[in-house]
């Protein structure tokens, strides 16, 4: 498996965010799962985790 993304752009908030995540699968999973604790209030825990597996997506290939 690929790099994996996260993009807060997918989820509406009140605050406009547009932080895009990009790395390992766990990698992300940790890094969104902190930034949706610390800036957006949510609470850390299985929910929250099977929420945000459930919107990554792979990173288009560069064209490196």
């Amino acid at each position: 498996m690929g790099r994996m993304v996260a993009d807060c752009r997918d989820f509406p908030s009140e605050t406009g965010c547009t932080l895009t995540i990009t790395g390992t699968e766990m990698e992300v999973l940790q890094a969104a799962a902190e930034h949706a604790v610390s800036t957006h209030g949510h609470v850390d825990g299985p929910e929250l985790r099977t929420q945000i597996r459930g919107m990554l997506k792979e990173e288009a290939p560069s064209s490196r």
